[in-house]
């Protein structure tokens, strides 16, 4: 079964995940509009269906439009879907996978799934869904690329018709749950929590099953399937759980450097303020795949900070760079002057400019292994894979062990301040 990567940079140092040669992929960037992505073309239902790859554009615009307010970024939501391309997605198998008015559609091909290229393990993931009287398809939460057996090895929550032994909100498997009245063509919505060994699921805000034994797996995809029948999805988002809040009005948890230039200080809000100079805050602990979410304002557009992980403690910035900079080329957004808020430094650059001077922005950061992918206001900016060879320091190569994090001031214009700083670790695959 063939994989199609939504994503490919060709950057120096990174690149997507690595995939077989029968993969397809296009990225490219221009003035006006956003990246390519591909996707599967639709063809006519009297035709034999073969796959191949489609390409989509989506405008600053529409991609600025696609960003949540601050009210829900602060608690963490973000968007999986931007309603326009596949960023931050994998085709596994054939079928035709597209975008048509803001919405996933799928209703030709082999049996397959389109993945995120992001797994997760603890959050609460909203989604609409669509689909025809007989359609058979499902929501794989914690699961693998391409799973075989959703008793072991994710969880499988169906869309299937009330004859199917797991009618829609059912977990295939695992509990049948209660049926709730579908109709087709009708959009409905699918809430799903997933808290350590509990799940629980939603369909119209009815609870249709909740488990308190879902101890496995702990980690996964997120995953659409297409196995019968048209199905449509949209607006999908989703919010980590579990953050652990990283400041307080003492700093406690951090290092300071005196020598360096600049200050870091508490304001009366309990807000940490990064004023001018070179320099470094540390965290002291360290961390190797995690969740981060930050909440950042800076005033000037030209203001320059940034979020240091995996760092090597007590060096000088030696770690991979979260950018935490809203500066554009000449006003476009698609154009970061400076890697972009959400870009990661020297891997690869923001693909839009989704944070603002003069208000409150979250980035939201994942890492795991050699996979780091960003949202600034709910949209994903980034989506790398780091190939290069391991090195203990992450300006030089591949790091996965665990290190600090450090806010930044670059130099001495720099006027931040940060209002959140929460993070998760990752836990372990069971």
């Amino acid at each position: 079964m063939a994989f199609l990567l939504c994503l490919v940079a060709s950057l120096p140092g990174c690149s997507p995940r690595p995939v077989p040669e029968t993969q397809v992929g296009v990225m490219e960037n221009a003035e006006t509009s956003a990246e390519v992505m591909p996707g599967a073309s639709t063809q006519s239902p009297d035709e034999p269906y073969t796959f191949e790859a489609e390409a989509y554009e989506a405008s600053a615009e529409q991609l600025l439009d696609a960003r949540l307010p601050i009210e829900q970024t602060t608690e963490g939501w973000i968007r999986l879907f931007d309603g326009h391309t596949l960023f931050g997605w994998a085709i596994a198998g054939e079928a035709n996978w597209r975008v048509e008015d803001n919405a996933i559609v799928v209703d030709r091909g082999s049996p397959c799934f389109l993945n995120t290229t992001t797994r997760w393990s603890d959050y609460e993931l909203e989604l609409e869904f669509q689909a025809d009287e007989e359609t058979n398809s499902g929501i794989f939460v914690r699961t693998t690329m391409e799973p075989s057996d959703p008793a072991i090895d994710c969880f499988e929550i169906n869309i299937a018709p009330p004859s199917n032994p797991f009618p829609t909100g059912g977990v295939v498997k695992r509990k049948i749950g209660k049926t709730i009245d579908i109709k087709a063509e009708q959009w409905h919505t699918m809430n799903i929590l997933c808290d350590g060994e509990r799940l629980t699921v939603k369909v119209n805000d009815q609870t249709t099953v909740e488990m308190d034994n879902a101890a496995s797996p702990r980690l996964g995809y997120i995953g659409l399937q297409y196995r019968t029948g048209p199905i449509r999805f949209r607006n999908i988002r989703l919010r980590p759980i579990g953050f652990e809040s990283l400041l307080d009005e003492k700093l406690s948890r951090w290092t300071r450097y005196d020598d360096m230039e600049g200050e870091f200080r508490v304001n009366d809000d309990g807000q940490l303020v990064v004023d001018g100079g070179k320099q470094q805050l540390e965290s002291k602990e360290t961390y190797g795949d995690f969740s981060l979410l930050v909440d950042y304002q800076m005033d000037s557009p030209e203001s320059n900070s940034g979020i240091f992980f995996r760092a090597i403690p007590g060096d000088v910035m030696m770690g991979y760079e979260c950018q935490v900079s809203n500066e554009t080329v000449d006003g476009n957004p698609l154009q970061p002057a400076d890697c972009g808020a959400g870009g990661i430094f020297r891997r690869q650059d923001a693909r839009i400019v989704a944070g603002e001077p003069e208000r409150w922005n979250t980035i939201l950061l994942k890492a795991e292994g050699p996979h780091f992918a960003a949202w600034v206001n709910g949209l994903q900016v980034s989506d790398v894979y780091d190939d290069r060879a391991p090195d203990v320091n992450p300006r030089k190569g591949l790091r996965t062990d665990p290190g600090t994090i450090m806010i930044q001031g670059h130099d001495p214009t720099t006027q931040a301040t940060y209002r959140q700083i929460s993070i998760k670790p990752q836990p372990a695959e069971n």
